[in-house]
């Protein structure tokens, strides 16, 4: 019958060897690490992810402005994707209208499918030039949450592969403890009284 005596490697106990003494040692490490550190981490990558994302989004909508515009020319026809349920983008040019300025013509990402004469809305950055509409709140935070999930799982995974490369030091060292421990001991084993 086999008994688990919880603890055995912090007693003093002539069994006990100083690897046995640095895994107990490291397994405590690796949970506290595994239960604060990694969730910490992703915390704090999150924060800081979402705070620089957050910036570039603030500087996006300064340097960009949406207009209506008619198209000049027919977009080409495309389905949605397989992959996304949106609809493309293509570079059509358009014509739009600015009080003061008069009437511009650039080219702009459009959806798929619209013909010359349809009215649609268009990002164009300082120079006039189509550009991709500035990040939502959502994409900032579903990048802020991917970098702190991808922060803390990356933490995790490196203390485990410490703990896994600790327990076969620590084993290997047993292993020779035991065999130098041994190679003393066993000539006594095997010799005859009579």
């Amino acid at each position: 019958m086999r008994t688990r005596v919880r603890g055995w490697r912090w007693r003093c106990n002539p069994l006990r060897r100083r690897s046995d003494v640095i895994e107990a040692w490291t397994a405590l490490v690796v949970a506290v690490l595994l239960c604060a550190g990694a969730p910490l981490a992703g915390a704090v990558a999150g924060w800081w992810s979402y705070g620089s994302a957050r910036t570039a989004q603030v500087t996006e909508r300064a340097q960009r402005h949406e207009v209506a515009a008619v198209l000049v020319e027919d977009a080409p026809n495309g389905g949605p994707s397989m992959q996304s349920r949106r609809q493309p983008l293509y570079d059509v040019k358009v014509r739009w209208t600015e009080p003061g300025k008069g009437t511009r013509t650039a080219v702009a990402r459009v959806p798929a499918g619209l013909r010359s004469g349809d009215v649609t809305d268009v990002w164009l950055d300082a120079g006039d030039r189509g550009v991709d509409p500035p990040a939502t709140d959502t994409v900032v935070w579903q990048h802020a949450a991917t970098t702190g999930v991808w922060a803390a799982a990356g933490m995790a995974g490196t203390v485990l592969v410490t703990r896994a490369v600790v327990r076969r030091v620590a084993q290997r060292h047993r292993m020779a403890e035991w065999e130098a421990e041994w190679a003393r001991t066993g000539p006594e084993w095997g010799r005859r009284t009579a």
